[in-house]
């Protein structure tokens, strides 16, 4: 086997799965990431644990700290509403575009996806509940085939994760799953204004039950990873 490609695949196990802890809550904003924790966990050389943290870096999950280490990234509150206003102006226009160009089998999609987050409300799994009602607005660029798009609106969902964890009261997310419904059916009837403010609404919605002054607590990574 090439050693090149052992090597990404292992880089990138590393990447993934220290996102999905992330995003799925299970790694809380300051936590350290030791490297030899991660090496010992992954069962690879430190080298590779480096190169994963160092693209972490990159995608802003992560802050880099010299003679320190590595740690999941606390975004400030400044950051936080200027994510939020980022999603707004891309998801907006995103969903302008989406209503010009709609199709039977794109809002087919689209209702399977919301029916898949209702499950997981219902069933109070927060891992699938916080995955499902990210991937929406993911889901609304793939269909667009705009990869590049859904590429940003990963990365800044991604951010918002961290963002909702230090700062979301725990009411936060409950209508959701609602919102993105209505979102649906007035891309379905192609009402091009009604589904631009539903999308706004719902956005700012999320960001309104933000609490800024909340304490942030912070979990061991052995235990994230387990």
């Amino acid at each position: 086997m090439d050693a090149a490609p052992a090597t990404l695949s292992s880089t990138r196990a590393i990447v993934d799965a220290l996102t999905k802890a992330i995003v799925e809550h299970r790694l809380q904003p300051g936590s350290k990431l030791a490297e030899q924790k991660l090496a010992d966990h992954f069962g690879v050389s430190r080298t590779l644990v480096r190169q994963a943290l160092f693209q972490l870096s990159q995608n802003r999950l992560i802050r880099l700290e010299p003679a320190r280490g590595a740690f999941v990234a606390a975004p400030a509150v400044d950051e936080a509403r200027q994510v939020f206003a980022v999603r707004r102006m891309l998801e907006t226009a995103m969903t302008r575009e989406f209503v010009q160009n709609v199709t039977p089998a794109k809002i087919k999609a689209l209702r399977e996806h919301v029916a898949l987050e209702k499950a997981a409300v219902a069933g109070e799994d927060i891992s699938d509940r916080t995955e499902l009602l990210g991937d929406f607005h993911v889901r609304m660029a793939e269909l667009m085939g705009n990869k590049v798009l859904a590429q940003m609106l990963g990365e800044l969902i991604s951010r918002c994760a961290l963002i909702t964890l230090m700062y979301q009261t725990t009411s936060a997310a409950e209508h959701s799953n609602d919102e993105h419904a209505d979102i649906v059916k007035a891309l379905a009837a192609k009402d091009e204004e009604r589904a631009v403010r539903l999308m706004a609404e719902h956005l700012e919605h999320v960001e309104a039950h933000l609490v800024f002054d909340r304490k942030v607590p912070t979990h061991d990574i052995t235990l994230a990873l387990s």
